[in-house]
């Protein structure tokens, strides 16, 4: 144990060395053009690449030499240096709403209350954070690095089930196939208290362009837009207008929260015929905020300049959303978020 210990260190220390080797001693060829991208895709900038320090990427532009944040942005680029990961961590997929959202903060929790420092960095994938985390504030010893890769739902359970990851993320509760298939390959039993983590409440919201003047609809205006009754602004009291529906594609967590919260669990929402279908929840507000016609669902989260409406219940009562309202769980559109493990690795 002792030996493996001690090769596990060297191995550590010797990646270490390699890697700020790199970074100090640019090779022909590093001085290539790179561009930063911010995670929400809102801005990029381009120019020569000068170091890599693990924190902070030095690029060479027409206003000057500029140090951007890891934390902020990812590198594209044949110039751009690689983030080592080591072969021992604790690894987790899945929805990004969580691995993009929600795990950075859950992380940097969790080091805090053991009094360390957690040190995120974005590897040039685009889609994982490594995640360092270090004692006594970040001036001890290393106690564990985390990789967090961000995707879709349905990749927490396929990792889970070929051990490419300790834990899941997931936007929706896990299906009975998925967790029979699990089951039969020694996973456990899934839905045990011991497996399966509620970790926070999304609230779903729905959101119109700033410049609409609709600032609540009621369950049935909702159900009428999204089943094609309702294609009109004046109908709701706005401007002589068309509806413009910004749906999502194919089957998500998310449509499906959104359908089971209007509708009921045994509807069926079929794809609109006069409805703009986005890909994610970042186009879907893109596309929102481009359009003052327009109404989608949205993660409170990715809201950004649209417009929450308060959605007004069967017996006449307002349900703004809002911090307190998911909390109490008064706000009727609520999707459960959830963390997944194996019982046989944790």
């Amino acid at each position: 144990m002792t030996q493996n210990i001690i090769r596990q260190q060297l191995k550590s220390t010797i990646s270490m060395l390699a890697f700020a080797g790199a970074t100090l001693f640019p090779t022909v060829g590093m001085t290539e053009q790179i561009t930063l991208v911010s995670e929400d895709n809102g801005f990029n900038l381009s120019g020569e690449f000068i170091m890599y320090d693990g924190d902070v990427y030095v690029l060479r532009t027409d206003l000057g030499d500029l140090r951007i944040s890891a934390t902020q942005v990812r590198c594209e680029g044949v110039a751009c240096p690689t983030v080592n990961t080591p072969d021992e961590q604790v690894a987790f997929r899945g929805a990004a709403t969580i691995g993009s959202g929600l795990m950075p903060i859950l992380l940097a929790g969790y080091a805090d209350q053991m009094g360390a420092d957690a040190h995120l960095v974005d590897t040039t994938s685009g889609q994982e954070v490594l995640a360092t985390v270090v004692a006594d504030q970040g001036f001890g010893d290393e106690l564990g690095q985390f990789l967090v890769h961000s995707s879709a739902t349905v990749d927490a359970f396929t990792a889970l089930l070929y051990e490419s990851a300790a834990i899941g993320m997931a936007e929706r509760r896990i299906l009975p196939v998925e967790a029979r298939a699990l089951r039969d390959a020694g996973a456990g039993n899934m839905v045990d208290p011991a497996q399966e983590h509620i970790i926070a409440l999304d609230s779903l919201v729905v959101v119109v362009h700033p410049d609409n003047p609709i600032r609540s609809l009621t369950i049935e205006q909702i159900k009428g837009i999204f089943t094609g009754k309702i294609t009109n602004w004046n109908v709701l009291g706005g401007g002589d207008a068309p509806i413009n529906v910004v749906d999502r594609e194919g089957w998500s967590p998310k449509r499906q929260a959104f359908s089971d919260a209007v509708f009921g669990p045994s509807f069926e929402l079929s794809g609109l015929r006069n409805a703009v279908v986005a890909k994610d929840g970042t186009e879907a507000a893109n596309m929102i905020q481009s359009d003052a016609h327009s109404i989608g669902y949205l993660s409170h989260a990715q809201k950004r300049g649209a417009i929450p409406l308060s959605l007004i219940s069967a017996c006449g009562l307002p349900m703004t959303p809002d911090a307190f309202s998911a909390r109490t769980e008064e706000y009727g559109l609520l999707q459960r978020l959830y963390l997944y493990n194996r019982a046989d690795n944790l």
